[in-house]
């Protein structure tokens, strides 16, 4: 079938709108309608020169919308049906059995290659030139989307379609991190690097787990205002001298349980480890840095660091789940999205870099 999408032919290329031929949901497979897609941070790796994701793609991953029609096999889902899709994985695995998906061993083949696991395109160009359009297994910068039976959540019909695809990745790792990853309790506290979809996510989950102290920290002044008013208890320019000393002090001088870094700034990292009180953990989640150096001293008093993927979190029961918490007014994740038309995608990714929007969804 024809459909339109956001074509990205080069590292420093603008998108495209174009028309491509994408193919019937083979066995496994699931074609949804697209309503809305979230721009998330990683779709940024798609602008790294030499970075694994081939060229040309279709990108995107927090994609929702109609199930138009299921391939041979596909069970769980119909036609019809309301969905959100998140990251793909292959359900078989030792990581994948005990419930733990973002760790399965294929998640770089099934998700940042943006190519089937058979090598074959699902679609091609106005010129019959193959278009790769598996990124995350979606690529959901488009009217329709492939997706298949391990990454497309059924929802409920009676939530706001087009706003829902942020919870399939960016916001999912957020909230899953605090509440699933970390376990955050009631009257622990917190402080989260960096307020942008991630971390305010992680701001209104800590809410909901009823942390105490929440403490978010940005260059942003708007975010930060937008913190506060999701949750944060005090929040911090991340600007200011000696952050880690003005954490401890707000925690009654011992540090935080838990930090929470979605920046991969190195100096950031070193911060988020020094607020820390001892036995604190710090859960990383941020892409980008090679290398960080922290204070053996600090991990050898107990503090342990923890790298995330996708908030640990299962995205059939927790997508679910934060919908539900939606719909309780506890956690309005809605307040983090602003709508662009599809063919604004270059608007909208200069917003997001710049940090004037928080989190673009993109409507076909």
């Amino acid at each position: 079938m024809q459909v339109d999408a956001a074509v990205l032919r080069a590292a420093d290329a603008p998108y495209s709108i174009e028309p491509l031929d994408l193919a019937d949901p083979g066995p496994g497979e699931i074609l949804v309608k697209i309503a809305g897609a979230g721009m998330c941070h990683t779709d940024l790796l798609g602008r790294v020169p030499g970075d694994l994701v081939a060229k040309p793609v279709v990108l995107g991953h927090e994609g929702s919308g109609t199930v138009e029609a299921v391939g041979p096999g596909v069970t769980g889902v119909a036609e019809g049906d309301h969905v959100v899709m998140s990251f793909d994985s292959c359900g078989t695995c030792e990581s994948c059995r005990a419930a733990l998906p973002g760790a399965c061993p294929r998640m770089t083949e099934l998700n940042m290659l943006a190519m089937p696991p058979d090598g074959t395109p699902r679609a091609t160009g106005p010129g019959g030139e193959p278009v790769h359009t598996r990124w995350f297994g979606q690529s959901s910068f488009a009217s329709h989307a492939l997706g298949t039976v391990r990454n497309v959540v059924p929802v409920r019909r009676d939530v706001p379609l087009d706003v829902l695809g942020p919870l399939g990745c960016g916001v999912q790792t957020g909230a899953a991190s605090v509440l699933v990853s970390l376990g955050v309790r009631a009257g622990e506290d917190i402080a989260v690097f960096g307020a942008g979809a991630v971390g305010l996510a992680a701001v209104m989950a800590a809410r909901v787990a009823g942390a105490t102290t929440i403490i978010a920290v940005d260059l942003h002044e708007s975010r930060l205002d937008l913190a506060r008013e999701l949750g944060a208890t005090h929040v911090l320019n991340g600007a200011d001298d000696d952050i880690a000393g003005r954490i401890r002090a707000i925690s009654g001088g011992e540090g935080v349980r838990y930090s929470f870094d979605t920046t991969a700034v190195p100096e950031v990292v070193s911060a988020a480890v020094a607020s820390l009180r001892t036995s604190g953990v710090c859960g990383l989640v941020g892409v980008g840095a090679a290398e960080y150096r922290l204070d053996a001293n600090l991990l050898l008093m107990g503090r342990t660091v923890k790298g995330i993927i996708e908030g640990d979190a299962v995205p059939h029961t927790f997508i679910p789940k934060m919908i539900e918490l939606w719909r309780q007014d506890r956690f309005p994740f809605d307040r983090l999205v602003t709508s662009y038309p599809l063919d604004q995608i270059n608007q909208a990714e200069a917003d997001a870099t710049s940090g004037k929007v928080v989190k673009p969804v993109l409507i076909p």
